[in-house]
């Protein structure tokens, strides 16, 4: 099921698709805006009155909402209404993707499961995040991307060793789960292409993160160790920190072989290179503290400025410890348009967030449109242009507290 217009690739790779968004906070939403910003038409259904949370959320302004909800066409809709439910059906039939990440069963309470919109379009793919998955026995616990970062090894992993398990400062449970749904959707489209049906896609925030947790089980099963909790560094993997200047931090990662030899020629000591406590991997592993402080000593008497330059001119991968205020300003990410800017934006105009990513060559997405500003903005265009109802059915509909 695909938009009546002729696909131009102009507004991004999945131009004429169609999306509907029913889940709420992150991981549904999110996964929504990376379709929408690869140029799907994004349907987000809140609920009437305040509408999806995420309105409300961001430090200091209420404008995470922008970010995560731009490109999509806001349609107010009471899902605990039979009446909201079938009006939900006909959208649903007309779509390509289904996004939910209600609590599992709840959809199927308000006859929105696979089986019946699976009926109703076979082509649809339906994307589900949950905590645990769909099956299994914690499917139906309630499950936030903390407790997913928890129960897939993040959190036992974050911190300093002698403190309680830290969290990254963003949503990265949340966000990995969208990110997997939303891959399982474009990979759920190419088996669509070739057997002419949809399927689900089922995307557990525990999985998820347990996807980025590199080698954690392996390490274990076979030398019963499990990794714990290294601050700034990984263990063994050396040097690769954040080391003082004399105005700041600054991050180098040398671990590689010839890439140390290239810091030890900047640091002016050549021969550390070649120096057994340090010549190899596992070497420079075994002493990685003792060799965090020798580098340490040398770069106090640097500035951030004289490091860089020093880093460059020798080629070691290093950078910046960056802020907003870094990047708004960084000549490289406003060469790769790594940030928009919304000009015309209704309550922050010159708005300014994150670009569209990855880039694509020949059909670049973007951030086309501003968010939503109020719950059920594009009712009319929607329920209207999609549904056929017109101005007298929408007003009874909202009088009886449906939209």
């Amino acid at each position: 099921m695909t938009e009546q217009t002729a696909f131009t690739g102009r507004n991004g790779p999945l131009e004429g698709l169609v999306v509907v968004e029913a889940g709420q906070l992150i991981a549904g939403p999110f996964c929504g805006q990376l379709l929408g910003d690869m140029g799907a038409t994004v349907i987000k259904l809140e609920p009437p009155g305040a509408g999806d949370p995420m309105r409300q959320w961001g430090q200091g302004a209420p404008v995470w909402w922008e970010v995560i909800a731009r490109n999509k066409k806001s349609v107010s809709l009471n899902l605990r209404k039979p009446e909201g439910q079938e009006i939900a059906r006909k959208l649903i039939a007309g779509a390509d993707i289904f996004i939910e990440n209600f609590r599992p069963g709840t959809v199927e309470g308000w006859g929105l499961g696979p089986d019946r919109l699976h009926a109703l379009n076979p082509r649809l793919i339906m994307v589900r995040m949950s905590g645990y998955g769909q099956n299994g026995p914690y499917a139906q616990r309630a499950g936030f991307g903390g407790i997913g970062e928890a129960m897939g090894g993040w959190r036992a992993i974050v911190g300093e060793p002698d403190r309680p398990p830290s969290r990254m400062g963003v949503s990265i449970g949340d966000t990995l789960a969208a990110t997997y749904g939303c891959m399982g959707a474009l990979a759920a489209l190419r088996a669509r292409d070739l057997v002419g049906k949809g399927q689900v896609v089922d995307s557990a925030l525990y999985e998820a993160v347990l996807q980025a947790m590199e080698s954690l089980i392996p390490e274990y099963v076979v030398t019963g160790q499990a990794r714990k909790r290294s601050g700034a560094i990984l263990p063994g993997i050396a040097p690769s920190n954040v080391y003082p200047c004399r105005d700041g931090e600054y991050l180098i990662g040398a671990n590689g072989d010839r890439v140390f030899r290239r810091l030890c020629e900047a640091m002016g000591r050549p021969a550390l290179a070649d120096d057994p406590r340090y010549a190899t991997h596992a070497a420079r592993g075994e002493r990685q503290t003792e060799l965090d402080e020798l580098i340490a000593d040398w770069t106090r008497t640097l500035t951030v400025d004289e490091l860089e330059a020093l880093m460059l001119e020798h080629g070691v991968p290093a950078g910046r410890i960056y802020g907003p205020a870094d990047m708004l300003q960084d000549p490289h990410f406003a060469a790769r348009e790594a940030i928009v800017s919304f000009p015309d934006h209704p309550r922050w105009p010159g708005l300014k967030m994150q670009g569209a990513f990855p880039k694509f060559s020949q059909t670049p997405g973007g951030a086309r449109s501003h968010a939503p500003q109020t719950v059920g903005e594009h009712n009319a265009e929607i329920l209207g242009g999609r549904l056929g109802l017109d101005a007298a059915a929408l007003e009874k509909l909202s009088a009886a507290g449906v939209i």
